[in-house]
């Protein structure tokens, strides 16, 4: 059948061209093959086939030789909404200005819902008619309830843009670009399997190693024999969790034909960490490293290197064997609207998914985050796993979004694994006054305290000798604290003097072991972790390794005051802290004190009221949801190599890659903090530097900056709460 010669694309040097029933037929592929896992190919290629058949109009072939902008986007959509093809239709209207919210019938032509979309008039588009739409219908679970419906809309999307954007720029390249390079799944099993068999092979008589390589057989075991669904790995810190969880995703993903596995970790601190040990077995090629500083991401287009290059690729789309990410970026991306972050969503699906250290989802979105975790279980071909020291109590949620979802604990004996394990022993210091405290520390030729302000952190390390002491927080820039962190590693390596005062950003998966510990009265979760810093490898005996818990004379910060409570409350009948029993009863108590409603922005009561599928929020819950608290202001600090890019800044640049390089520079303050800086005339904002932003600001006092605690305002402003 010979086809019109409407077009497209034209080339960048306009020597080709391209018809729209060529982009259209490609895409349609594409997003076909990616909707394939969750068996939605027809309903993809149907969004797909409609998708640009605003070109065909005379408007948009003469915008392509320099005329106005037109709208190709709303005659698709159009299309789809008659044939009452509703996921289709928000696909085909938000594929380049993002998921719209669906609004009321009420909505006029002008307005931005799908509603509004569905009225506005269209330039005429004759001669789409040489397209023949599939025959398709979406999955009768996909319209079971509003939120099934949400998440099926938002995953067409996602197979929608990712092929529409591969299909434009292998035209506009005039070759495909080096996607998908990764070694297949069984390859990456391989590996695992064997550095495992070494592992097991060379196993001491030691407790501690039996009960790891107990932990490791069981994680291959059920990986590879187990079903594809939900799954805790409970194991205390120092139990071989990591590559225990890595060894059963890749058993798995290889059993259950999956095609890749995704790390998710709660902070961005420590993310390299984990990806350069995954690298460092799997093939650098094979795994990808998608945060914000990523080192292909802070390199300018030109410079890349060929691998710098395809790893930029894969973090478009998650298209790599191994993603490690961070949980904002997971979680806020499947309740994005813009095209950018949701091109990946559809690559999420058919992969086993590891939640490390899952007690630090923020249980303020504990709601919608289990909701998608348990819709990726169900519709989705994804197994998840629950992995941390201190396993959350997260039965009840998942009861509530899908009541046939049981979770599965992979560890055969996790009681006898915490005895084994235990390496150290507590004891309650009770209240010091802070002169006498920091001397106790001082006493110490290496330890750990972790205290729940930053303040309270400044303030102890000032009182420590010079020699080996170090103040990790916030107030640190990145790139500071990462130099301290190789620092306080290496003096223990060698047995140097060493004394750390921090906040609980040490507690989250950072590798350090010190002889004795300190922590701050907190939340039980907390201090598990704190312990899990102390004699970590168990190379010493649990009674020489304390970790000692003391207050303060002053009220601990509100953000604390609950845990505090829950805990008094967990241990009321137990005096077993590592017992999963405890920690069950911890966060229970900890819910029934917060009285947190689990669903800060409203995302699920959002959706629900959705109720025939035309009135989803798309885009009033993606503004709304946001992990990390949103009232926080950055600063840049002109300090090492953040001297010359501030330059840069300030004689005017402003690119991504320059502010992603920026990022290890910056120190993210509370707003009364960020005013007190300001009247002191600390900072240079966008009146005095116009390509900032107004939530950020240039530090121009470097006397209010030290490499060792980091940024300080006397008296401190801001929040009592700071941690």
């Amino acid at each position: 059948m010979e086809h019109s010669i409407r077009l497209a694309h034209i080339s960048e040097d306009g020597t080709r061209t391209q018809t729209v029933y060529d982009h259209l037929a490609g895409t349609a592929r594409l997003a076909g093959s990616f909707a394939a896992p969750f068996g939605a190919q027809r309903e993809a290629e149907f969004a797909a086939w409609l998708h640009d058949v605003g070109k065909y109009s005379d408007a948009f072939q003469l915008r392509l030789k320099g005329g106005p902008k037109v709208d190709h986007s709303t005659a698709g959509a159009q299309e789809a909404w008659v044939r009452q093809h509703l996921h289709a239709a928000f696909a085909v209207a938000g594929h380049h200005s993002g998921l719209p919210d669906g609004g009321s019938p009420a909505d006029d032509p002008g307005d931005a819902t799908l509603f509004g979309r569905s009225k506005k008039p269209v330039d005429p588009y004759d001669g789409w008619q040489e397209v023949t739409l599939p025959a398709s219908t979406p999955p009768a679970w996909a319209c079971a309830d509003p939120l099934s419906l949400a998440f099926f809309t938002r995953m067409l999307y996602s197979c929608l843009v990712d092929a529409d954007f591969i299909d434009t720029e292998t035209f506009m390249d005039g070759k495909a670009a080096p996607r998908g390079s990764g070694a297949d799944i069984a390859a990456l099993r391989d590996i695992v399997s064997a550095q495992a068999q070494r592992y097991l092979r060379a196993e001491s008589p030691s407790p501690v190693s039996v009960q790891r390589n107990a932990v490791l057989r069981a994680c291959l075991e059920k990986g590879a024999h187990g079903p594809q669904g939900l799954y805790t790995l409970t194991v205390p810190t120092g139990g071989g969790k990591t590559f225990a969880s890595l060894a059963f995703a890749l058993e798995h993903a290889a059993a259950q034909k999956m095609k890749r596995v995704i790390y998710v970790i709660p902070y961005m601190s420590i993310i390299d960490q984990t990806a350069a040990v995954f690298s460092g077995l799997l093939g650098a090629e094979n795994v990808l490293a998608d945060f914000s500083n990523a080192e292909y991401k802070t390199v300018e287009q030109d410079d890349l290197t060929p691998a710098q290059y395809r790893q930029m690729l894969a973090s478009e789309n998650w298209d790599a064997p191994v993603v490690v990410t961070t949980a904002v970026q997971f979680f806020e991306s499947l309740y994005a609207n813009r095209s950018s972050r949701c091109r990946k969503l559809h690559n999420i699906a058919d992969s086993v998914i590891i939640f490390d250290e899952a007690q630090t989802l923020p249980g303020d979105y504990l709601a919608p985050c289990v909701s998608a975790i348990a819709q990726l279980i169900q519709h989705y071909h994804s197994t998840a796993v629950l992995c941390t020291a201190t396993q959350p109590a997260f039965e009840p949620l998942f009861r509530r979004f899908a009541p046939e979802l049981h979770p599965q604990e992979i560890t055969p004996d996790a009681a006898r694994l915490y005895e084994v394990l235990r390496r150290t022993t507590l004891q309650d210091l009770g209240t010091l006054p802070q002169e006498e405290f920091a001397a106790r520390l001082a006493d110490h030729p290496q330890v750990l305290c972790v205290v729940n302000r930053r303040k309270t952190a400044q303030q102890l390390y000032e009182s420590l000798p010079a020699e080996g002491s170090y103040c990790l927080t916030t107030l640190l820039c990145a790139a500071d604290r990462r130099r301290q962190l190789d620092d306080i590693r290496q003096r223990l390596k060698e047995g140097l003097p060493c004394r750390v005062v921090s906040t609980s950003l040490i507690e989250a998966g950072v590798d350090v072991d010190f002889p004795v510990a300190y922590r701050e009265q907190c939340g039980l979760d907390s201090l598990l972790q704190t312990a899990g810093r102390c004699n970590r490898e168990g190379k010493r005996a649990p009674e020489e390794s304390i970790v000692t818990v003391f207050e303060r004379a002053e009220l601990p910060p509100m953000l604390f005051r609950t845990a505090i409570g829950a805990t008094r409350e967990a241990l009321m009948n137990s005096c077993d802290i590592g017992a999963r029993e405890t920690m069950q009863n911890y966060f229970d108590a900890l819910r029934s004190l917060s009285g947190e409603t689990l669903d800060k922005s409203g995302v699920i009561k959002a959706f629900e009221k959705g109720i025939n599928g035309c009135e989803l929020p798309f885009r009033t819950v993606a503004e709304n949801f946001h992990l990390i608290d949103q009232n926080t202001r950055t600063v840049y600090v002109p300090f090492g190599g953040g001297a010359a890019l501030i330059e840069r800044l300030k004689a005017g640049e402003c690119s991504k890659k320059l502010y992603r390089k920026l990022g290890r520079y910056a120190v993210s303050v509370y707003e009364p903090h960020f005013q007190k800086l300001y009247a002191a005339g600390a900072l240079l904002t966008a009146r005095e530097v116009p390509v900032l932003d107004e939530d950020s600001a240039i530090l121009n006092d470097m006397s209010l900056y030290s490499e060792m605690t980091g940024l300080t305002l006397e008296p401190e402003a801001g929040k009592a709460e700071f941690i």
